[in-house]
């Protein structure tokens, strides 16, 4: 029995700029935003200075920008020392458009800043989606709020510089233009989200598909998910073996439970979903769940359709091997975040209007207490999930102190960046990968253990980094071997900080 679609609903009329509440809203939302702009930069900043950013992946991105500005569009070091573009790893060309920020002197402390005010821009859909759906300018102030206080979104932001946590705000965009019929505005920002990672336009083809579901415009949702659904096909199967020498995407060795490879992959979970299924319910999958709703008050449950939209992620995140996939606290939740937000507003507003059952309807009545309550709820899991370090001082019993040393330098950091200091620019270099992040704007940055041509290493004791992973018995043995080469002399060495230099005085 087939079910007919919802008729489409008329276009709204256009809003006219007006004085009055409106505009104090507008306003609130954009000072919201630039306060949490500047406290985001100010934490990703302190956080590099501190020497907490690594080659992985905030040097690869300065490397490849800086590149770019040479003539060299986005060519890297990868973690073996080969020359390459970026693009057969990651399919995210939205890097080129930072290449003026190479000339300003100061490239990754740029590239931070500019994440995280390009994030910060997403409260201004939210709001305006809480205003469409919910129909009070405090219950949309407070969708701002949600917006910047959610705790994924503060820890993708914090979390080193990556093309698709650019994507977060763009999608967001996506989903007010739909929802608003302004295909240009749409097409726009689903075309800038599409080239920050290869698989984000999954997210936005079924934008097109929730869009023709809402009656939001059959014909575009058709050609947006068509569209966005090739140039995934595109990216995966001729951009990255292209730039990876005929292999594909490196990362599918993530996924080692279900398969060797993509097909192995692909026929685990036609033939053996069970399997699927068992890594689904495992305790961490389902804590990472919990961590994705819980700050929303569960309230995407009640928009399904739009929240569908964050599934492939969802299940690319999940299905990982690799940890930092299934936690809230790197950039993996980038793509699912703006869909959570999206759902909970909508989900809001469905349940406001629902008026069943009747202790939860007189529970949202209220525009104000109901505005009130929906942002001390994302404000307080952010004390137990969030990113912030004030909530060492403020909450010290139940705060997660995850990373919370990290913004604040000391005398390791001030060693790391008198080593620094000492390598001269555009030399090839090898250094550990916290070291690596301070050295990135030249052509040739190996990443201990990976010596080769290199005129400098540098590496650190203390922070006993092999390749982007941390093993200090493995580091011990790399440095064990350093020291013994005849070709290298140490030149600097202070507080588990070294510095060898190649030549022929070593």
């Amino acid at each position: 029995m087939s079910v007919a679609p919802p008729p489409p609903r008329p276009a709204p009329a256009r809003r006219r700029w007006r004085r009055g509440p409106a505009d104090v809203a507008l306003a609130a939302v954009w000072a919201m935003a630039a306060a949490w702009a500047g406290l985001f930069a100010g934490l990703s900043v302190a956080r590099h200075h501190a020497f907490w950013t690594g080659r992985f992946d905030v040097g690869n991105m300065v490397q490849a920008v800086w590149s770019t500005a040479q003539g060299r569009p986005l060519e890297t070091t990868d973690i073996a020392g080969r020359q390459f573009s970026r693009l057969g790893a990651h399919v995210d060309p939205i890097l080129a458009l930072f290449t003026p920020l190479a000339w300003t002197g100061a490239l990754p402390e740029a590239l931070l800043v500019a994440q995280a005010v390009i994030v910060a821009s997403g409260a201004l859909p939210a709001f305006w989606l809480g205003r469409r759906w919910l129909g009070d300018d405090r219950l949309a102030v407070a969708a701002a709020a949600v917006w910047l206080l959610y705790p994924p979104v503060g820890w993708a932001t914090v979390t080193e510089f990556h093309p698709v946590t650019l994507a977060a705000p763009l999608l967001l965009f996506c989903i007010w233009a739909a929802e608003e019929r302004r295909p240009v505005v749409l097409g726009v920002c689903a075309a800038l989200a599409v080239l920050c990672k290869e698989e984000v336009g999954l997210a936005v083809a079924l934008i097109g598909g929730w869009m023709v579901v809402r009656g939001l415009g059959r014909r575009y949702g058709v050609a947006l998910a068509l569209l966005a659904t090739a140039w995934v096909a595109f990216a995966v199967g001729v951009v990255i073996p292209r730039f990876n020498d005929g292999r594909p995407s490196a990362f599918i060795g993530r996924y080692g439970t279900l398969g060797d490879d993509a097909g192995d992959v692909a026929v685990t979970l036609l033939t053996r979903p069970w399997e699927a299924a068992e890594v689904l319910w495992s305790y961490d999958r389902l804590s990472y769940l919990g961590a994705l709703l819980l700050p929303l008050a569960l309230l995407p449950l009640a928009a399904p359709a739009l929240l569908a939209v964050a599934a492939p992620e969802v299940l690319i995140n999940v299905l990982a091997d690799w940890f930092p996939q299934y936690s809230i606290e790197y950039q993996y939740v980038a793509v699912i975040a703006p869909v959570a937000v999206a759902a909970a507003i909508l989900g809001l507003a469905r349940v406001r209007r629902a008026r069943r059952p009747a202790l939860l309807a007189r529970a949202v009545a209220d525009p104000g207490r109901t505005a009130v309550a929906w942002v001390a709820i994302v404000a307080l899991s952010g004390v137990y999930l969030g990113p912030l370090p004030l909530w060492r001082d403020l909450a010290p019993v139940g705060y997660s102190g995850e990373r919370a040393d990290q913004y604040r330098g000391g005398p390791h950091a001030d060693a790391m960046a008198r080593a620094v200091a000492l390598v001269p620019d555009d030399v090839p270099v090898s250094a550990g990968n916290l070291l690596g992040s301070h050295l990135s704007e030249r052509e040739r940055i190996l990443t201990f253990p990976v010596v080769g041509e290199a005129q400098w290493v540098l590496t650190d004791e203390r922070r006993p980094y092999v390749g982007d992973l941390l093993s200090r018995s493995a580091h011990a043995e790399h440095l064990r071997r350093l020291r013994a080469r005849g070709d290298m002399r140490l030149v600097f060495e202070e507080d588990g900080v070294m510095v060898f230099r190649r030549g022929a005085g070593a």
